[in-house]
């Protein structure tokens, strides 16, 4: 399906008024079904869906490895866009007893968890071992708009991006929802057998706490937000041993939690 489509409007300025065409990013209901089973229908961008399941099945802690993933696959019938996970029998017990049915909305990180336990879990410490320079951080910054094709035509769209602190950035995925862009690049990460703690994420959004259980929940050591981060997002950084950068720009940045790791 397309990421994109042509439309046409009215483009207003001081000037006068005119017809022209603009280009709209395209979001559409993605179901990921578990074993056949329905869980969860989410808006998305319709590309990279594959490494969404895979990413969004152990960042939520579906599985707790993704060596308990046993197959994915797209399936198309018309409109309608699903992906279908096969998982151990034991996950997928559990995954049925906790009774979950939600849908999630374009940017809903916590949408359906029956339970304060269920929506706030803790994730162990990362590990210890990547450092970087803040000039490192920032030639990445600079970099990453060119990684973002769908956004350039379309606007509206957030990214992802895994860089290597010497070798810059090696992959990154777009969506319309700022989680599931991370849940793509998680599931790109994963299905290329990368070591996902041997480098670090940008993410062109705010740092909410979603975002860092996410992140920490693979292993990832440092997580850097072109926004601010929330305080629940740095309490739960800081547990995790994350570094935590917000409003990570050209030029400037905050550290939040564990500056360790981004050397001068």
């Amino acid at each position: 399906m397309p990421t994109s489509t042509e439309v046409r409007v009215q483009r207003w300025h001081e000037e006068g008024a005119a017809s022209a065409t603009d280009v709209v990013a395209e979001e559409s209901p993605i179901a990921l079904r578990y074993q056949g089973t329905p869980y969860v229908v989410m808006l998305a961008t319709p590309a990279d869906l594959e490494d969404l399941a895979v990413g969004f099945t152990v960042s939520e802690a579906i599985v707790a490895s993704p060596d308990e993933i046993r197959h994915v696959q797209q399936v198309t019938a018309g409109d309608a866009l699903e992906v279908h996970i096969d998982i151990a029998p034991p996950r997928f017990a559990e995954l049925l007893r906790r009774q979950r049915n939600l849908t999630g909305r374009t940017g809903c990180g916590l949408c359906g968890a029956e339970t304060v336990e269920g929506a706030i879990r803790r994730p162990p410490p990362v590990r210890a071992g990547l450092e970087l320079s803040p000039a490192a951080l920032h030639a990445a910054l600079r970099e990453l708009a060119a990684h973002q094709p769908l956004n350039e035509r379309a606007g509206s769209v957030h990214a992802a991006a895994w860089v290597l602190p010497h070798e810059g950035i090696q992959v990154v995925r777009e969506d319309v929802g700022r989680h599931n862009a991370l849940d793509k690049l998680i599931g790109a990460l994963i299905r290329r057998k990368a070591d996902i703690a041997s480098g670090y994420v940008i993410i062109t959004s705010r740092a909410s706490y979603e975002m860092v259980q996410k992140a920490a929940t693979v292993g990832v050591q440092l997580l850097a937000a072109i926004s601010a981060p929330t305080g629940l997002a740095v309490r739960l950084a800081e547990s995790c041993s994350l570094t935590l950068v917000g409003f990570a720009r050209p030029g400037r940045h905050v550290i939040y939690s564990h500056p360790h790791r981004l050397r001068t």
